[in-house]
C-alpha cells in the first residue's frame, strides 16, 4: 500500500495489585451497562412483539423519559432538603 504511514496499535495489559480497582473500573459500572439494565427492568421492552416502528419507538421513549425523572429525582433527594420529602430515596 502506497502513501500509508504505518501505526503501532499495541495494547499494553496492566495487572492491578490485589485489594484494588482496575483503572477502568474505578467508578464502579459504566453508564451503558447501568442505563441498559434499567432498561431491560421495563418487562413492555423485553417483550416487544409490535411490527410497527411507532409504538417500539414510543416505548423506548416512555422508559428514557422514566428512567431520567427517577434519577434527577434521585439526586434531588440527595442533594435537597424540602418539607414533603418521602422518607427513603427509593421510587416505587
Amino acid at each position: 500500500m502506497r502513501g500509508t504511514i504505518p501505526i503501532d496499535r499495541t495494547i499494553v495489559g496492566k495487572i492491578a495489585a490485589r485489594g484494588t480497582k482496575t483503572p477502568i473500573q474505578t467508578s464502579g459500572r459504566w453508564v451503558v451497562e447501568r442505563t441498559n439494565s434499567w432498561m431491560n427492568n421495563f418487562g413492555k421492552l423485553r417483550r416487544c412483539t409490535e411490527r410497527r416502528r411507532a409504538p417500539a419507538e414510543f416505548f423506548i421513549a416512555m422508559a428514557s423519559a422514566i428512567i431520567t425523572v427517577r434519577c434527577l429525582i434521585r439526586r434531588a433527594w440527595m442533594l435537597y432538603r424540602w418539607d414533603t420529602r418521602p422518607p427513603s430515596p427509593r421510587m416505587r
